[in-house]
């Protein structure tokens, strides 16, 4: 057996391998961009094809990287959840555009949905809401508008990004179970539900097998040898790994293209009475454990928008700066809701306002508002998760957006609670190599994956007067409520 983990973490705006050493180092990694289309207002496509080709030439490198596939002791897969592949069986190519997690074109259908009276069964079933966000409308908007689909009969596979990078590589049709559990098809505590799947008109045939987290899938020889896969999560149910989040109570926030807050919950699925999602964490010999999360559609997208479509900004990190060289920001709020508002409002159809403008605010002003909202819709979430029973006691961040300085002491201030950033910041792709490492042998579980992978912290302690955090906090509200109302 090899003596390295390989990762492939296939995210929204790149795909990137990265090569662990057995203690936790991560010895190399190599990341290539990938193109988003948005043919119309709301809808985000990728090319599943396109996924595939980086993906594999990544992976090649961090491969010749490790000397050659037999120095593999297995591969691991963190991937962007919700977003929906179609391909051909037999000729192994995409028959549609993917539809990614973002996309909105379902907004009318769910709407239609819920007016109906089905989000109750959805919601009691998945853990899940009536939302465009998961992939059960926008497979059945797919199979409904492109006629190809429909055509390829018996060919037709339909899987989340995972089952089409499982089954390029080792040709075996499977989903791991937290990546299931995001689809509204999987009951929480079962399969694939068959009411959900003729309520979303879904063929159960063209769906992959529910598998473990952890644990050997299949084999690869697309590097010049057999390597195992043994480890596959949804990429917040790996960085919640990652963070050693393992015991109920344990919470981490991502803060990458969106931003996504688990707290573990133990061997039962929680209820949600604030509109928080109860998800699968992992799943390993047959037994599950479950979070609940909240989802904010819009934080490391937002600085990527101030750069590339306002100009604003010349690279993600002069927001920092920027910050900083204002004391505040002249009365300035921006409601992210570019993609539509997320949890605790679950509302696709209100849209970003940037309001309390005046001739006192400049770029510095909009770029710190963009900066600040990161911690404001936290705080949102942190009362949903304490109204729930869930109370935070410590936040672990992670994510390319907290490697700003500023935004983490923003965090701990207006949350009131000591954050914790790892030194090492891919706890992504960490946490499918402890998974991978745990399916592969090298670990008897996920304790022992942490307490010899998982590098230091850094600690951020609250430190703002709580007169100005409220003051802040109540401008907010008041900028929600706003934006709520004009939708």
């Amino acid at each position: 057996m090899g003596d390295h983990l390989l990762v492939i973490d296939e995210g929204t705006t790149s795909t990137r391998a990265m090569l662990f050493a057995a203690d936790g180092r991560c010895v190399a990694s190599e990341a290539r961009p990938l193109v988003q289309g948005y043919p119309r207002p709301g809808w985000v496509e990728h090319d599943a094809a396109e996924i595939w080709r980086k993906s594999l030439r990544v992976t090649a490198a961090m491969v010749a990287q490790a000397g050659g596939a037999d120095r593999i002791a297995a591969i691991g897969i963190a991937n962007q959840r919700e977003t929906v592949v179609f391909w051909d069986r037999e000729t192994g190519e995409p028959l549609a555009p993917a539809i990614v997690w973002q996309d909105r074109r379902t907004a009318d259908r769910c709407r239609a949905l819920r007016e109906a009276g089905w989000e109750d069964l959805v919601r009691t079933r998945t853990g899940l809401l009536l939302d465009p966000y998961f992939s059960a409308t926008k497979i059945g908007w797919a199979l409904d508008h492109w006629p190809t689909l429909g055509e390829a009969g018996g060919r037709l596979m339909i899987g989340t990004v995972d089952a089409w990078l499982v089954w390029k590589l080792t040709g075996v049709h499977g989903t791991d179970a937290s990546n299931a559990s995001r689809t509204a098809l999987m009951a929480l505590d079962g399969g694939w539900d068959d009411e959900l799947l003729d309520l979303f008109g879904v063929p159960a045939a063209a769906l992959p097998a529910i598998i473990d987290c952890a644990g050997e899938v299949g084999r690869t020889r697309a590097f010049g040898g057999s390597i195992p896969i043994c480890g596959i999560a949804g990429d917040q149910q790996a960085a919640a790994v990652g963070q050693a989040c393992l015991s109920p109570g344990d919470t981490k926030a991502t803060f990458g293209t969106g931003a996504f807050i688990l707290t573990h919950t133990g061997e039962e699925p929680a209820t949600s009475n604030s509109r928080l999602l109860s998800t699968v964490a992992w799943q390993i010999d047959g037994e599950r454990r479950y979070a609940l999360e909240g989802s904010v559609f819009v934080a490391g997208s937002l600085v990527q928008w101030l750069r590339d479509q306002l100009g604003l900004i010349a690279t993600a990190a002069d927001t920092e700066a920027l910050a900083r060289s204002v004391p505040d920001t002249a009365g300035v709020y921006l409601v992210p809701a570019l993609s539509g508002l997320g949890a605790p409002w679950w509302r696709p159809d209100v849209r970003a306002t940037l309001s309390g403008l005046s001739f006192a605010a400049g770029k510095a002003h909009v770029a710190r508002a963009a900066l600040e909202s990161m911690a404001y819709q936290a705080s949102d979430l942190q009362r949903a998760f304490a109204a729930d029973g869930a109370e935070w006691t410590v936040l672990r961040i992670d994510g390319g957006m907290v490697a700003n300085d500023w935004i983490a002491q923003d965090m701990a201030d207006m949350l009131d609670l000591p954050v914790e950033r790892p030194r090492f910041a891919e706890t992504t792709a960490l946490g499918a190599a402890m998974l991978a490492g745990v399916g592969a042998g090298l670990f008897p579980d996920l304790t022992a994956a942490a307490t010899t992978m998982r590098g230091e912290v850094e600690p951020f302690t609250p430190a703002l007067d709580p007169d100005l955090r409220q003051a802040r906090l109540a401008g907010w509200a008041h900028a929600i409520e706003a934006a709520i109302g004009q939708a």
